[in-house]
């Protein structure tokens, strides 16, 4: 890693093949580094947001800055669905 990522800005794109599966992208790069066996199974990219990430931003369920460094490492970040535990410890949350 290099350090403190900075701040960038930021696409984020649903996956239409798996509820809750994000990608997100440096907006003037877009998806091009993203690796073609990833898109295939991530699907037709649908875009749900823009927004500019700064390392401190509270993000739902990543840390801003793994996602940062994730994107300048290798070109973008992958948020998984949340597991099944996860999904019960938010439910827990909300009751």
């Amino acid at each position: 890693m290099s350090g403190n990522p900075q701040a960038r800005l930021i696409e984020v794109f649903s996956s239409p093949r798996k509820e809750e599966m994000y990608l997100y992208v440096e907006k003037s790069v877009g998806i091009g580094q993203v690796p073609e066996p990833l898109m295939k199974q991530f699907g037709e990219p649908r875009s749900v947001m823009t927004l500019l990430l700064d390392p401190r931003r509270k993000l739902a369920r990543v840390d801003a800055e793994e996602v940062l460094s994730a994107i300048e490492e290798q070109g973008f970040f992958l948020q998984m669905p949340p597991t099944p535990a996860q999904l019960q410890r938010r439910d827990a949350c909300r009751e």
